[in-house]
Protein backbone atom coordinates (compact mmCIF):
# COMPACT_ATOMS: atom_id res chain seq x y z
CA UNK A 1 0.00 0.00 0.00
CA UNK A 2 1.53 3.34 -1.06
CA UNK A 3 2.27 5.41 2.04
CA UNK A 4 0.17 8.63 2.36
CA UNK A 5 1.99 11.71 0.82
CA UNK A 6 1.92 15.30 1.43
CA UNK A 7 3.48 18.42 -0.48
CA UNK A 8 6.07 18.68 2.40
CA UNK A 9 7.04 14.86 2.05
CA UNK A 10 9.10 16.03 -0.88
CA UNK A 11 12.13 17.74 1.73
CA UNK A 12 12.07 15.20 3.81
CA UNK A 13 14.65 12.49 3.06
CA UNK A 14 13.52 9.27 4.32
CA UNK A 15 9.84 10.24 2.97
CA UNK A 16 11.41 10.18 -0.50
CA UNK A 17 12.99 6.98 -0.27
CA UNK A 18 9.64 6.02 1.21
CA UNK A 19 7.51 6.91 -2.09
CA UNK A 20 10.14 5.96 -4.80
CA UNK A 21 10.84 2.68 -2.85
CA UNK A 22 7.34 1.69 -2.70
CA UNK A 23 6.18 3.24 -6.36
CA UNK A 24 9.31 0.67 -7.58
CA UNK A 25 7.95 -1.94 -5.52
CA UNK A 26 4.77 -1.74 -7.18
CA UNK A 27 5.78 -1.38 -10.48
CA UNK A 28 8.30 -5.06 -10.51
CA UNK A 29 5.73 -6.62 -8.20
CA UNK A 30 3.33 -6.06 -11.37
CA UNK A 31 6.01 -6.91 -13.66
CA UNK A 32 6.25 -10.08 -11.86
CA UNK A 33 2.83 -10.60 -12.05
CA UNK A 34 2.74 -11.13 -15.44
CA UNK A 35 5.85 -14.12 -15.36
CA UNK A 36 2.80 -16.56 -16.37
CA UNK A 37 3.35 -15.61 -19.83
CA UNK A 38 7.04 -15.05 -19.43
CA UNK A 39 8.62 -17.25 -16.52
CA UNK A 40 11.97 -15.64 -16.18
CA UNK A 41 10.07 -12.06 -15.31
CA UNK A 42 9.53 -12.98 -11.77
CA UNK A 43 13.60 -13.80 -11.51
CA UNK A 44 14.63 -10.83 -13.12
CA UNK A 45 12.55 -8.16 -11.46
CA UNK A 46 13.34 -10.00 -8.13
CA UNK A 47 17.04 -9.24 -8.86
CA UNK A 48 16.24 -5.95 -10.01
CA UNK A 49 14.50 -5.63 -6.54
CA UNK A 50 17.45 -6.29 -4.78
CA UNK A 51 19.66 -4.62 -5.97
CA UNK A 52 18.15 -1.33 -5.84
CA UNK A 53 17.78 -2.12 -2.43
CA UNK A 54 20.30 0.37 0.32
CA UNK A 55 20.30 3.10 -2.69
CA UNK A 56 20.96 6.57 -1.51
CA UNK A 57 18.21 8.30 -3.57
CA UNK A 58 20.07 11.26 -3.82
CA UNK A 59 18.67 11.96 -7.57
CA UNK A 60 14.99 11.07 -6.69
CA UNK A 61 15.38 13.76 -3.70
CA UNK A 62 16.67 16.76 -5.87
CA UNK A 63 14.38 15.78 -8.74
CA UNK A 64 11.46 15.93 -5.32
CA UNK A 65 13.33 19.18 -4.02
CA UNK A 66 13.63 20.98 -7.68
CA UNK A 67 9.74 20.53 -8.32
CA UNK A 68 9.18 22.26 -4.91
CA UNK A 69 11.29 24.71 -5.09
CA UNK A 70 10.03 26.25 -7.96
CA UNK A 71 6.71 25.73 -6.30
CA UNK A 72 5.19 22.38 -7.69
CA UNK A 73 1.85 22.47 -6.18
CA UNK A 74 -0.09 20.28 -3.97
CA UNK A 75 0.22 17.23 -5.24
CA UNK A 76 3.53 15.20 -5.89
CA UNK A 77 2.77 12.14 -6.37
CA UNK A 78 3.36 12.41 -10.26
CA UNK A 79 7.09 13.60 -9.35
CA UNK A 80 7.66 10.79 -6.84
CA UNK A 81 6.63 8.36 -10.23
CA UNK A 82 9.66 10.11 -12.48
CA UNK A 83 11.81 10.46 -9.23
CA UNK A 84 11.12 6.45 -9.25
CA UNK A 85 11.94 6.58 -13.15
CA UNK A 86 15.39 8.01 -12.45
CA UNK A 87 16.32 5.54 -10.34
CA UNK A 88 15.46 2.62 -12.06
CA UNK A 89 17.62 4.21 -15.08
CA UNK A 90 20.34 5.03 -12.59
CA UNK A 91 19.87 0.65 -11.80
CA UNK A 92 20.86 0.63 -15.19
CA UNK A 93 23.61 2.77 -15.47
CA UNK A 94 25.24 0.74 -12.29
CA UNK A 95 24.36 -2.32 -13.43
CA UNK A 96 26.42 -1.56 -16.84
CA UNK A 97 29.11 0.15 -14.74
CA UNK A 98 29.89 -2.95 -12.48
CA UNK A 99 29.81 -5.33 -15.72
CA UNK A 100 32.66 -2.85 -17.61
CA UNK A 101 34.93 -2.36 -13.92
CA UNK A 102 34.51 -6.16 -13.38
CA UNK A 103 33.44 -5.38 -9.91
CA UNK A 104 32.84 -7.97 -7.40
CA UNK A 105 30.90 -6.25 -4.88
CA UNK A 106 28.23 -2.93 -5.15
CA UNK A 107 26.57 -1.59 -1.33
CA UNK A 108 28.43 -4.34 0.45
CA UNK A 109 27.01 -7.12 -1.79
CA UNK A 110 28.00 -9.29 -4.96
CA UNK A 111 27.05 -7.31 -7.95
CA UNK A 112 24.38 -8.58 -10.64
CA UNK A 113 27.10 -10.52 -12.84
CA UNK A 114 28.36 -11.90 -9.65
CA UNK A 115 24.95 -12.99 -8.22
CA UNK A 116 24.20 -14.08 -12.20
CA UNK A 117 27.42 -16.22 -12.18
CA UNK A 118 26.40 -17.73 -8.40
CA UNK A 119 22.83 -18.87 -10.01
CA UNK A 120 24.01 -20.46 -12.77
CA UNK A 121 27.44 -22.38 -11.24
CA UNK A 122 27.80 -26.09 -11.63
CA UNK A 123 25.55 -25.62 -15.19
CA UNK A 124 28.20 -24.43 -16.99
CA UNK A 125 32.22 -24.32 -17.29
CA UNK A 126 34.16 -21.49 -15.81
CA UNK A 127 34.51 -19.69 -18.98
CA UNK A 128 31.19 -20.25 -20.34
CA UNK A 129 29.91 -19.07 -17.13
CA UNK A 130 31.65 -15.63 -16.84
CA UNK A 131 30.53 -14.61 -20.67
CA UNK A 132 26.80 -15.52 -19.62
CA UNK A 133 26.83 -13.73 -16.55
CA UNK A 134 28.53 -10.82 -17.93
CA UNK A 135 25.78 -10.56 -21.03
CA UNK A 136 22.59 -11.31 -18.66
CA UNK A 137 23.81 -8.36 -16.44
CA UNK A 138 23.75 -6.22 -19.56
CA UNK A 139 20.18 -7.44 -20.65
CA UNK A 140 18.96 -6.77 -17.36
CA UNK A 141 20.77 -3.68 -17.28
CA UNK A 142 18.78 -3.14 -20.80
CA UNK A 143 15.49 -3.86 -19.35
CA UNK A 144 16.01 -1.74 -16.31
CA UNK A 145 16.55 1.26 -18.81
CA UNK A 146 13.54 0.02 -20.70
CA UNK A 147 11.79 0.00 -17.67
CA UNK A 148 12.43 3.34 -16.47
CA UNK A 149 10.76 4.56 -19.74
CA UNK A 150 7.10 2.65 -18.57
CA UNK A 151 7.60 4.04 -15.04
CA UNK A 152 7.91 8.04 -16.75
CA UNK A 153 4.77 7.32 -19.35
CA UNK A 154 2.78 5.56 -16.20
CA UNK A 155 3.55 9.13 -14.03
CA UNK A 156 0.22 11.05 -15.04
CA UNK A 157 2.12 13.71 -16.60
CA UNK A 158 0.15 16.08 -19.08
CA UNK A 159 1.46 16.16 -22.26
CA UNK A 160 3.20 19.49 -21.67
CA UNK A 161 5.26 18.36 -18.57
CA UNK A 162 5.82 15.44 -20.98
CA UNK A 163 7.07 17.77 -23.48
CA UNK A 164 9.12 19.71 -20.90
CA UNK A 165 10.90 16.92 -19.17
CA UNK A 166 11.62 14.01 -22.08
CA UNK A 167 14.59 16.41 -23.66
CA UNK A 168 16.22 16.96 -20.29
CA UNK A 169 16.11 13.13 -20.07
CA UNK A 170 17.34 12.39 -23.23
CA UNK A 171 19.97 15.11 -22.74
CA UNK A 172 20.37 13.30 -19.12
CA UNK A 173 21.10 9.91 -20.78
CA UNK A 174 23.13 11.18 -23.92
CA UNK A 175 25.46 13.29 -20.98
CA UNK A 176 26.14 10.13 -18.90
CA UNK A 177 26.94 7.74 -21.86
CA UNK A 178 29.77 10.20 -23.15
CA UNK A 179 31.00 10.81 -19.34
CA UNK A 180 30.94 6.79 -19.16
CA UNK A 181 32.66 6.67 -22.66
CA UNK A 182 35.40 9.40 -21.39
CA UNK A 183 36.28 7.58 -18.34
CA UNK A 184 37.11 3.89 -19.95
CA UNK A 185 38.88 5.89 -22.66
CA UNK A 186 40.89 7.12 -19.72
CA UNK A 187 41.14 4.30 -17.96
CA UNK A 188 44.60 2.77 -17.62
CA UNK A 189 46.22 5.49 -19.44
CA UNK A 190 47.56 7.73 -16.76
CA UNK A 191 48.05 11.60 -17.55
CA UNK A 192 48.37 14.48 -15.20
CA UNK A 193 45.49 16.47 -17.24
CA UNK A 194 43.67 17.38 -14.31
CA UNK A 195 41.36 19.30 -16.31
CA UNK A 196 40.87 16.35 -18.37
CA UNK A 197 39.26 14.03 -14.93
CA UNK A 198 37.23 17.25 -14.31
CA UNK A 199 35.71 17.19 -17.54
CA UNK A 200 34.24 13.40 -16.85
CA UNK A 201 33.49 14.59 -13.53
CA UNK A 202 30.86 16.92 -15.15
CA UNK A 203 29.73 14.76 -17.43
CA UNK A 204 29.74 11.45 -15.77
CA UNK A 205 28.76 12.74 -12.47
CA UNK A 206 27.98 16.47 -12.00
CA UNK A 207 25.10 16.70 -14.61
CA UNK A 208 23.58 12.84 -14.13
CA UNK A 209 23.75 13.13 -10.16
CA UNK A 210 22.62 16.74 -9.10
CA UNK A 211 22.03 18.89 -12.34
CA UNK A 212 19.56 17.22 -14.36
CA UNK A 213 17.61 15.50 -11.60
CA UNK A 214 17.11 19.14 -10.43
CA UNK A 215 15.92 20.45 -13.86
CA UNK A 216 13.69 16.91 -14.60
CA UNK A 217 11.67 18.29 -11.38
CA UNK A 218 11.50 21.82 -12.03
CA UNK A 219 10.31 21.27 -15.25
CA UNK A 220 7.10 18.94 -14.04
CA UNK A 221 6.49 22.65 -12.15
CA UNK A 222 6.66 24.45 -15.36
CA UNK A 223 9.79 26.18 -14.72
CA UNK A 224 11.55 28.72 -16.87
CA UNK A 225 14.71 29.50 -18.11
CA UNK A 226 16.24 31.83 -15.24
CA UNK A 227 15.07 28.66 -12.49
CA UNK A 228 17.41 26.26 -14.51
CA UNK A 229 20.37 28.44 -14.93
CA UNK A 230 20.24 29.22 -11.09
CA UNK A 231 20.19 25.12 -10.91
CA UNK A 232 22.97 24.45 -12.80
CA UNK A 233 25.14 27.11 -11.21
CA UNK A 234 24.31 24.78 -7.40
CA UNK A 235 24.64 21.82 -9.49
CA UNK A 236 27.42 21.69 -11.51
CA UNK A 237 30.43 22.61 -8.66
CA UNK A 238 28.20 20.20 -5.97
CA UNK A 239 28.07 17.56 -8.42
CA UNK A 240 32.69 17.52 -8.82
CA UNK A 241 32.91 18.26 -5.16
CA UNK A 242 30.32 14.61 -5.17
CA UNK A 243 32.44 12.70 -7.54
CA UNK A 244 35.78 14.46 -6.08
CA UNK A 245 34.70 12.94 -2.87
CA UNK A 246 33.96 9.49 -4.27
CA UNK A 247 37.25 9.07 -6.41
CA UNK A 248 38.86 9.39 -2.27
CA UNK A 249 36.31 6.92 -0.99
CA UNK A 250 37.34 4.31 -3.42
CA UNK A 251 41.04 4.91 -2.29
CA UNK A 252 40.55 5.97 1.55
CA UNK A 253 36.95 4.78 2.83
CA UNK A 254 36.08 1.63 4.67
CA UNK A 255 34.46 -1.12 2.61
CA UNK A 256 32.44 -1.82 5.54
CA UNK A 257 30.96 1.63 4.82
CA UNK A 258 31.18 1.88 1.17
CA UNK A 259 30.51 -1.52 0.36
CA UNK A 260 33.41 -1.52 -2.19
CA UNK A 261 36.71 -2.64 -2.29
CA UNK A 262 39.65 -0.34 -1.82
CA UNK A 263 41.76 -1.66 -4.46
CA UNK A 264 39.02 -1.45 -7.42
CA UNK A 265 40.10 1.91 -8.66
CA UNK A 266 43.64 1.33 -7.99
CA UNK A 267 43.37 -2.25 -10.18
CA UNK A 268 42.36 -0.50 -13.71
CA UNK A 269 44.02 2.72 -13.23
CA UNK A 270 41.23 4.53 -12.46
CA UNK A 271 42.45 8.29 -14.02
CA UNK A 272 40.73 10.43 -11.49
CA UNK A 273 41.83 13.85 -10.35
CA UNK A 274 43.30 12.60 -7.52
CA UNK A 275 45.70 10.15 -9.82
CA UNK A 276 46.63 13.42 -12.09
CA UNK A 277 47.31 15.57 -9.33
CA UNK A 278 50.17 13.17 -7.62
CA UNK A 279 51.50 11.90 -11.08
CA UNK A 280 52.15 15.99 -11.67
CA UNK A 281 53.57 16.64 -8.33
CA UNK A 282 55.81 13.15 -8.22
CA UNK A 283 59.68 13.36 -8.93
CA UNK A 284 60.48 10.24 -11.04
CA UNK A 285 61.08 7.54 -8.26
CA UNK A 286 57.30 8.15 -7.41
CA UNK A 287 55.91 8.86 -11.14
CA UNK A 288 57.58 5.18 -11.74
CA UNK A 289 55.85 3.41 -8.58
CA UNK A 290 52.74 4.75 -9.41
CA UNK A 291 52.61 3.78 -13.13
CA UNK A 292 53.55 0.23 -12.36
CA UNK A 293 50.97 0.23 -9.88
CA UNK A 294 48.20 1.78 -11.02
CA UNK A 295 46.51 -0.61 -13.70
CA UNK A 296 47.72 -3.97 -12.07
CA UNK A 297 45.34 -6.41 -11.65
CA UNK A 298 47.20 -8.23 -9.16
CA UNK A 299 47.95 -5.12 -6.49
CA UNK A 300 47.63 -5.90 -3.00
CA UNK A 301 46.97 -3.96 -0.04
CA UNK A 302 50.72 -3.50 0.54
CA UNK A 303 51.36 -2.28 -2.90
CA UNK A 304 48.00 -0.08 -2.46
CA UNK A 305 49.68 1.04 0.42
CA UNK A 306 52.38 2.61 -1.40
CA UNK A 307 50.22 4.50 -3.83
CA UNK A 308 48.57 6.01 -0.87
CA UNK A 309 51.79 7.07 0.53
CA UNK A 310 52.68 8.94 -2.56
CA UNK A 311 49.07 10.56 -2.60
CA UNK A 312 49.94 11.36 0.48
CA UNK A 313 53.62 12.85 0.19
CA UNK A 314 52.89 14.92 -3.46
CA UNK A 315 50.21 16.58 -1.55
CA UNK A 316 47.63 14.98 -4.19
CA UNK A 317 44.73 13.81 -1.14
CA UNK A 318 44.94 17.23 0.51
CA UNK A 319 44.41 19.08 -2.57
CA UNK A 320 41.63 17.13 -3.43
CA UNK A 321 39.78 17.65 -0.09
CA UNK A 322 40.54 21.80 -0.81
CA UNK A 323 39.01 21.23 -4.15
CA UNK A 324 36.04 19.43 -2.61
CA UNK A 325 35.42 22.74 0.11
CA UNK A 326 36.17 25.01 -2.72
CA UNK A 327 33.07 23.54 -4.51
CA UNK A 328 30.85 23.30 -1.80
CA UNK A 329 31.19 26.90 -1.03
CA UNK A 330 30.55 27.87 -4.94
CA UNK A 331 27.70 25.91 -4.68
CA UNK A 332 26.40 27.73 -1.55
CA UNK A 333 27.16 31.65 -3.04
CA UNK A 334 25.06 30.14 -6.10
CA UNK A 335 22.31 29.99 -4.00
CA UNK A 336 22.67 32.96 -2.17
CA UNK A 337 23.63 35.28 -5.34
CA UNK A 338 20.44 33.60 -7.03
CA UNK A 339 18.47 36.18 -8.80
CA UNK A 340 15.79 33.50 -9.00
CA UNK A 341 13.05 33.15 -5.45
CA UNK A 342 13.44 30.06 -4.38
CA UNK A 343 11.20 28.56 -1.39
CA UNK A 344 13.07 29.59 1.64
CA UNK A 345 12.67 25.81 2.81
CA UNK A 346 13.39 24.41 -0.51
CA UNK A 347 16.94 26.64 -0.07
CA UNK A 348 17.78 25.06 3.14
CA UNK A 349 16.97 21.32 1.75
CA UNK A 350 19.30 22.36 -0.77
CA UNK A 351 21.85 23.23 1.64
CA UNK A 352 21.63 20.43 3.63
CA UNK A 353 21.82 18.10 0.37
CA UNK A 354 25.65 19.90 -0.27
CA UNK A 355 26.16 18.89 2.80
CA UNK A 356 25.51 15.33 2.57
CA UNK A 357 27.14 15.31 -1.20
CA UNK A 358 30.40 16.54 0.13
CA UNK A 359 30.98 15.48 3.71
CA UNK A 360 30.33 11.39 3.32
CA UNK A 361 31.99 8.16 4.09
CA UNK A 362 29.94 6.13 1.50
Amino acid sequence: MAPSIVVRDVLDREAVRRSVDTALADFLAAKARTATSQPQLGYLSGLLQDFMAGGKRIRPLLCATGWYAVGGGEDPRSVFQVAACLEMFHAFALIHDDVMDNSDTRRGRPTVHRTLAEHSAGRRGEEELERFAHSAAVLLGDLALTWSDELLHEAGLTPVQLGAVLPLLNEMRTELMVGQFLDLDATGGLTDDIEATLNVNRYKTAKYTIERPLHIGAAIAGAGAEAMAAFTAFALPLGEAFQLRDDLLGIYGDPGTTGKSRLDDLRAGKNTTLTALALRGADAAQTARLRSSLGNPLLDERGAADVREIFEATGARATVERMIDERHRQALAALEDSPFPFAPDALAALEEIAHLATVRNS
